[in-house]
């Protein structure tokens, strides 16, 4: 049977993945909520999708049809807002009796995480997030071989990721710390999960760099030792790219380019698919993350060391 489905945060960057996903898996949009109306796309996956501006009148409308049974009522919320809300509609989801699908960071503080479980355990209702670097095919192969395989050493690992952004960004939510948690909260957070997921807890951190276009710094894992360094500032692309390149994205270990450019195409149905069938990614698998993010925003920068990133030293 197909499920009902609510989105919050239709008109944002994510959401047509969302959306795509819902489709994909057989399900049914019957609710949006976004300020911004601009959400024409909505025509593309389901028409007849009730859109709200207003979350007050969005709020009614999913309790009202919570009212109507077991066919009417949502089943599932995913949440694409604005960071600084996932947590408050997460709340939603769990109170409408519909579990969540929350795109990452699921929340920007682990204690946030805490009041989650107790309301999950309260309503038997789930939180789940998308964690979709875990269900890349390369990226799986990579942690079954490590796991036969067990380095002896810790794996030297460099992360290097620049992502353009325009003014516009700084301007926006994402670019106030309160609300999107930073650099490494918003466009970083993924990488850090993979990078747990893969080799383990973190068991040091620094931060060399912190500033609204750019943040780099030194974990120590379990299993690795990671200088990563993250920037929305076109002017650190490195120099020979193509011209109208815009992004650059490099993961080595040992030296070794972590080849996983392909197979991005279809990873939140993925995510989806592993939800509705009850193995979704839940609190306790963002929490390390989660824990990290924070720690990175209020940690006082110490600036270059013998072991930052090379693009730190050569700044």
């Amino acid at each position: 049977m197909s499920k009902n489905f609510a989105i919050t945060g239709v008109a944002g960057f994510v959401a047509p993945r969302h959306m795509q996903a819902i489709r994909d898996t057989g399900n049914r949009l019957i609710a949006a909520l976004d300020p911004h109306d601009s959400v024409g796309i909505l025509d593309r996956y389901d028409a007849n999708a009730k859109y709200f501006r207003e979350y007050e009148r969005f709020d009614r409308h999913l309790e009202k049809l919570r009212r109507k049974g077991e066919e009417e009522r949502v089943h599932y919320i995913s949440i694409c807002s604005p960071n600084y809300l996932h947590d408050a509609h997460v709340r939603t989801a769990l109170r409408l009796h519909a579990d969540a699908i929350c795109e990452k960071p699921l929340v920007l503080n682990p204690w946030n995480l805490d009041a989650l479980e107790e309301l999950e355990a309260e309503t038997g209702q789930r939180v789940y997030t998308i964690l979709q670097l875990r269900v890349h095919p390369s990226l799986l192969a990579l942690k079954a071989k490590l796991e036969q395989n067990p380095p002896r050493d810790k794996v030297k690992i460099q992360l290097t990721y620049i992502t353009s952004r325009g003014s516009w960004y700084l301007m926006s939510w994402k670019g106030d710390i309160d609300q999107s948690g930073g650099l490494a909260s918003n466009i970083g957070v993924h990488f850090y999960d993979m990078l747990i997921w893969l080799f383990g807890d973190v068991e040091r951190n620094e931060v060399h760099l912190n500033q609204p276009q750019k943040a780099a710094g030194y974990l120590e894992l379990n299993r690795a030792k990671v200088q990563w360094f993250l920037s929305i500032d076109r002017k650190d692309l490195p120099a020979g790219l193509p011209h109208q390149q815009t992004t650059y994205r490099s993961i080595t270990m040992d030296g070794e380019e972590m080849e996983f450019s392909n197979g991005f195409t279809d990873l939140h149905t993925k995510v989806y698919e592993r939800t509705l069938a009850g193995e979704g990614f839940g609190i306790s698998d963002a929490r390390p993350s989660i824990q990290l993010i924070h720690d990175l925003r209020f940690a006082e920068p110490i600036g270059v060391q013998p072991h930052s990133h090379p693009f730190v030293k050569n700044m």
